[in-house]
């Protein structure tokens, strides 16, 4: 596969009913955060602190308890404990600050990633029926979150979570597409979640390449950004299909927890059938950014309220 570092570990037990608002959760989980093994510490601090090529890390054998059925909304109450919501924003915790933004799921700072009949075609993580295009996740944001997170509650053998590093596609790049790429020529349309019924606009013109030339940060979506004349089209399509040549991924099972560097990783997902009946594929996600501070103003405690559209 060559872009996952597989660890394979049996983490803590936390046991929790209580009904706890986003603020709580994120408060329990920092001091959670003082009882994660040291090993597991350890290759949280290496992975933020030298991150690596690939730009993933994988854990493996979470507990996940008892589930309820799966929602058929992300935002449909359940039964559940809180556990693996602090477990996740544990981990979140480790690696910065866990934020919610509020079009995505009303703001949770843990959002349940299930399947919704209405969105099964769309681009949309709550699709199925669809091949879910590379991006980076909030790539229109300016305050997009540097780590994603995707917990695995129930799997789907047909769901492969589909991930591509700009350190695996550089190689493969013509130098004269790459200087393209480092120029402020492209342009990103918002996702329409953001709009709440408002029109589309695309934002200022921005590199998709920056930083150190042999080291570069990536902001890429295949299907919102475009380029502002043909040299910088030809050059975003030329990336586009050098990620997919390039590109690995992995099909999510119970207990798994991907972390992802959206600064250099580009995801997707492949299609899947979705049942609808309870037993579909659930994963749970945090977002998380490095600085607070850069979004205040836009922010109402730990969820980014940044407006979009005209």
């Amino acid at each position: 596969m060559g872009l996952l570092v597989p660890f394979v570990v049996r983490l803590w037990n936390i046991h929790s009913n209580r009904l706890l608002d986003d603020v709580a959760l994120v408060r329990l989980a920092a001091e959670q955060a003082f009882d994660v093994p040291a090993v597991l510490r350890t290759q949280l601090d290496a992975f933020r602190n030298t991150p690596p090529p690939a730009g993933c890390l994988l854990l493996r054998g979470l507990p996940v308890g008892d589930l309820p059925p799966t929602p058929p909304e992300p935002t449909v109450a359940t039964e559940k404990s809180a556990a693996t919501e602090i477990r996740l924003l544990t981990f979140a915790s480790l690696l910065g600050e866990p934020v919610g933004y509020l079009p995505e799921h009303r703001g949770d700072v843990v959002q349940n990633i299930v399947p919704v009949k209405a969105s099964a075609s769309r681009q949309t993580s709550t699709s199925s029926k669809v091949n879910l295009m590379f991006h980076t996740e909030a790539a229109f944001h300016p305050h997009r979150p540097r780590y994603l997170l995707l917990y695995c509650l129930r799997g789907d053998p047909q769901a492969r979570t589909t991930i591509a590093s700009i350190h695996g596609a550089l190689p493969h790049l013509p130098q004269d597409v790459i200087d393209v790429l480092f120029q402020p020529l492209f342009r990103c349309s918002v996702d329409s979640s953001y709009l709440d019924g408002r029109s589309n606009v695309l934002g200022p013109a921005l590199p998709v390449l920056s930083g150190d030339v042999a080291n570069p940060a990536m902001v890429f979506d295949e299907d919102l950004m475009v380029g502002i004349d043909e040299e910088a089209e030809e050059a975003l399509h030329m990336l586009g299909t050098t990620l997919t040549e390039h590109h690995g991924g992995v099909v999510l099972e119970p207990g798994d927890l991907l972390v992802i560097d959206n600064s250099v990783v580009v995801h997707g997902r492949s299609p899947f059938t979705a049942r609808f009946d309870g037993t579909d594929r659930w994963l749970q996600r945090a977002f998380v950014v490095e600085d607070l501070s850069a979004s205040e103003g836009e922010r109402t405690g730990r969820v980014i309220t940044t407006v979009f559209g005209e």
